[in-house]
């Protein structure tokens, strides 16, 4: 058992480390007071041949796994970046990964290397408006049409909407009462987002405001049957292959957050002078943020657990939902003390600390609740009863 990160590994974060120092704190609070998406970011992730980190060298891949993604997401969180600077690229870092599994060889070659270079922009269209965590619930249709299906429904936080060009959509393909089991007749595709079709709606919110939240409403989308990701009815499945790696990364993410946090948090309690002494003298200062430290350790621990036996082909499920969960507290409880040793300047938006505590809310609601991984523990993990 190895807690150092191998050279290799090391060489992603510095290389990581060095892009990110091009963008720094005044970018990012130009980016979420703008709104802009964060294209000069991007790029330079791009050109530096990160965005294909986890995917197979056959395609322009690096051929890496999810533990060096994790590494590079992490990275990007950590730099001050946080939601926003790791968000412009999460979904093209895992979102391929049913591809990868279940595609074609022929797919595989028509949709990976554009993504890989940049040229294409993907979004994951999951989530409806009346299912929220009930996938299965999915009300969207696929219907076969000879060699194209005809897509209806609606699409509710789909992430970079506003500038993909492409989305991995699931929908339903035959109606659940007439399947075994509620997981079954739902299909994966990977097509065009075709904006005639799609009416992409901008969702505001209170954070991330550079990465865009998008209501999708679906009018007769034609696909052709050769963007269609497995089996017809397999969609569940080929969905699975995404879900895992997203906890992880997401966990990483909001681990570097809370770190950054934490730092800005620590630097200002040594440097601000209350009564004739710094605040971070004071054990009501000291010791939370000790607290958070030592939390923040202990999910990143977890992060790393779960992004090793996923790149080891074991099961991961539950660690990768654990690192979601512990990962996601422990930058919130971070967050909001950052915010409480800045005192009332912690409010300040020159501080930073604020947006911190804006973008932390994801990685605790999204993409799967708190409550819900209590559950899937209690169920997989304890063996006790489903509970919902």
């Amino acid at each position: 058992m190895d807690f150092d990160l191998n050279d290799e590994q090391l060489a992603i974060r510095t290389a990581v480390q060095s892009i990110c120092k091009e963008y720094d704190d005044k970018y990012w609070f130009e980016r979420d007071t703008d709104g802009k998406f964060p294209e000069a970011f991007v790029k330079a992730i791009t050109d530096g041949g990160w965005l294909g980190i986890a995917m197979p060298e056959a395609y322009g891949g690096s051929g890496l796994g999810i533990t060096e993604t994790a590494i590079l997401a992490h990275t990007i969180a950590r730099s001050g970046a946080g939601m926003s600077g790791a968000s412009a690229i999460h979904l093209n870092l895992f979102g391929p990964n049913p591809i990868v599994v279940f595609g074609t060889d022929s797919q595989k070659s028509r949709f990976l290397p554009p993504l890989i270079s940049g040229q294409d922009r993907a979004c994951f269209g999951v989530t409806e408006p009346d299912a929220g965590l009930n996938t299965t619930k999915l009300q969207t249709k696929a219907i076969r049409d000879g060699d194209n299906y005809v897509v209806n429904g609606r699409k509710m936080w789909t992430t970079t909407a506003q500038t993909a060009n492409k989305i991995l959509l699931i929908a339903r393909t035959k109606e659940a009462e007439l399947c075994e089991k509620p997981s079954q007749g739902l299909t994966l595709f990977y097509t065009d987002l075709d904006r005639s079709q799609i009416e992409v709606r901008l969702i505001e919110k209170m954070g991330r405001k550079a990465v865009d939240s998008n209501a999708l409403f679906i009018d007769n989308l034609i696909i052709p049957i050769e963007d269609r990701i497995g089996e017809e009815g397999d969609g569940w499945k080929c969905l699975l292959h995404g879900l895992n790696p997203e906890r992880v990364l997401l966990a990483a993410e909001a681990v570097g957050l809370g770190q950054v946090a934490l730092e800005r948090a620590s630097n200002y309690a040594r440097d601000r002078i209350v009564f004739d002494r710094p605040i971070g003298k004071n054990q009501a200062i000291q010791h939370p943020l000790a607290v958070n430290w030592t939390e923040l350790e202990a999910a990143e621990l977890m992060v790393f657990k779960a992004a090793t036996l996923y790149d080891a082909g074991k099961a991961c499920g539950a660690e990768a939902n654990a690192a979601k969960y512990l990962a996601g507290e422990a930058a919130f409880k971070a967050c909001q003390q950052a915010v409480r040793t800045h005192g009332g300047m912690g409010y300040a938006r020159e501080f930073h600390v604020e947006r911190y505590m804006r973008e932390v809310m994801i990685p605790l609601l999204a993409p799967v609740s708190q409550e819900l991984v209590l559950s899937f523990i209690g169920e997989h993990v304890l063996e006790q009863e489903k509970s919902y």
